[in-house]
């Protein structure tokens, strides 16, 4: 067994090439290549973490607004509660407002009807006296002597109950 010098430097020199020419034509491209991957990798998953970042953003300010619309809508419905009981409070109020004056009218007619009956009973009973007075009396005193004397008599009459 022998070593063959010239043999064995060319085939150092042929696999040294074949290395060399390994590495130049297979190893720096496939490095490039896996490299450019990994970058792209990279890059997708920042991507995909700034996305589930905004996502999350998105969600947050859609809960956010969802939160303060409701809260605006509750906002609506107690001021709308507190408008309809002000109307309402306003209602009672000028119904009663509006009772009272109808009252008011009410007895100031009760009022005016009650002088008007007191008034025409007095004529009625002064009426009825002088026809009796004359009937009884017989006399001929007019009918202006006898009122006078009628109001007179209702006068002392009206001045005696009051007392």
């Amino acid at each position: 067994m022998g070593i063959n010098l010239p043999g064995l430097i060319a085939q150092v020199i042929n696999f040294s090439l074949l290395i060399l020419a390994l590495y130049f034509v297979l190893y720096k491209p496939v490095l490039k290549m896996l490299d450019q991957r990994s970058q792209k990798i990279k890059e997708s998953l920042e991507q995909a973490d700034r996305l589930k970042t905004d996502t999350a953003k998105a969600e947050e300010g859609i809960k956010a607004q969802i939160e303060q619309a409701r809260q605006e809508g509750r906002g609506i419905v107690a001021q709308a509660h507190q408008v309809s009981d002000r109307i309402r409070d306003e209602a009672k109020g000028q119904a009663k407002t509006e009772a009272d004056a109808i009252i008011v009218r009410a007895r100031a007619e009760i009022a005016a009807e009650r002088d008007a009956a007191v008034e025409e009973l007095r004529r009625q009973f002064a009426d009825l006296t002088i026809a009796a007075a004359s009937k009884v009396v017989n006399a001929a005193l007019d009918k202006n002597q006898h009122k006078r004397l009628i109001d007179e008599a209702l006068a002392q009459s009206g001045s005696i109950g009051k007392n």
